[in-house]
């Protein structure tokens, strides 16, 4: 067994310190307006670190084979908080996602994208056989996938359901399925897609405003718009921490989704360069601890983890510069969220592990 690996525990830690220096810099002004506490936000964000830490360096011990053994118990206790979270969670923002304690809020399906993972790369683990036959070995777990899909858009919250549908996909492709049948989902996903923007016009709305934000500057294009003028004059080094002009009211809650908008405008071209290298090098490390795994559980687990993680930060970026509409993505790390921070540092723990028993 190998020594814990130190240089991907540090650039985790280095990056959840600088997202919680950044969440700090982005929200003191509207947790001030708001709450009539500027370090509101701040607090919330330290204590879930100070846990996510925690539990990363306990999950970094456990044998990650243990997950084989209790997939199906994870899976199902997930499967029936996002149900429940349907009928007695708590709504914020029109969304349905949360289960309020206090002034805390968990959402389950942040849990429900680890759980998949973990029940997705026992279910290839131990269909490595029928994994060719489509009807067999793929229409099962993707029929699976499809459900919790479902009970997420019911919430509703389409960027945490297609992240976790892109992390099924990247593993059955990892587990060797046919790229012809990769082209037929496109299809379908596009059409699907389609189906979505045209049941909830508040998505069409995000589509048009994301193709000419100034259509509508004060509403669907609003978000965009303030995000641009963030990235924009950020020059070379930024207006220095805490200098920001964006998030005086102008950039809404600038603190979850576009806090990158925040870090490009304090720190310049700079800071964006030193946090893209930083989820780059965990990226790369992980995936290196993934294709040098020589068990095939562990090898699709590592996978399935960089899958989300390297997907939700790409869409989270991809909004934030105008590339795609916006979703309601997070930024592992980085933004503001207990859960998703929670969950995104266990899920380390489990490529540490992985890492520790490789040979």
């Amino acid at each position: 067994m190998k020594k814990f690996n130190i240089p991907l525990f540090i650039s985790i830690t280095v990056l959840s310190l600088f997202g919680l220096l950044m969440v700090y810099s982005s929200s003191y002004i509207w947790a001030e307006y708001k709450y009539n506490d500027p370090y509101k936000y701040l607090k919330s964000q330290c204590l879930f670190l100070i846990l996510g830490i925690i539990t990363m360096l306990i999950v970094s011990k456990i044998d990650y084979k243990k997950y084989y053994k209790y997939s199906s118990k994870i899976f199902s206790a997930c499967f029936i908080l996002i149900i429940l979270v349907l009928f007695i969670g708590t709504e914020r923002n029109g969304s349905k996602s949360w289960f309020g304690i206090g002034s805390f809020g968990i959402q389950p399906s942040e849990f429900m994208k680890l759980a998949m993972i973990i029940f997705t790369s026992k279910y290839l683990y131990n269909n490595k056989k029928d994994i060719g036959n489509i009807k067999k070995g793929v229409l099962p777990i993707l029929g699976l996938t499809l459900i919790i899909f479902i009970l997420i858009m019911l919430q509703p919250d389409f960027g945490t359901g297609i992240i976790l549908v892109m992390g099924v996909i990247g593993l059955l492709f990892v587990g060797g399925v046919d790229l012809k049948f990769f082209l037929k989902i496109a299809i379908l996903g596009i059409l699907g897609i389609i189906g979505l923007i045209i049941a909830a016009p508040y998505r069409l709305k995000r589509i048009l405003s994301f193709l000419n934000p100034w259509t509508d500057p004060l509403g669907s294009g609003f978000q965009i718009i303030q995000s641009l003028y963030a990235i924009g004059p950020g020059g070379l080094f930024g207006f220095g921490l805490g200098s920001s002009r964006q998030k005086h009211f102008y950039l809404p809650e600038p603190q979850t989704d576009f806090i990158f908008s925040i870090i490009s405008e304090e720190f310049g071209f700079m800071g964006v360069l030193i946090v893209s290298s930083l989820f780059f090098f965990i990226i790369y490390k992980s995936i290196k601890i993934a294709l040098k795994c020589e068990d095939l559980f562990g090898k699709y687990l590592a996978f399935g983890i960089v899958f989300i993680l390297a997907f939700q930060a790409t869409l989270n970026l991809s909004v934030v510069i105008g590339l795609l509409p916006v979703t309601g993505v997070t930024l592992p790390f980085l933004s503001y969220g207990g859960s998703s921070l929670l969950i995104t540092l266990a899920s380390m723990g489990i490529i540490l592990n992985i890492s520790k028993q490789n040979k």
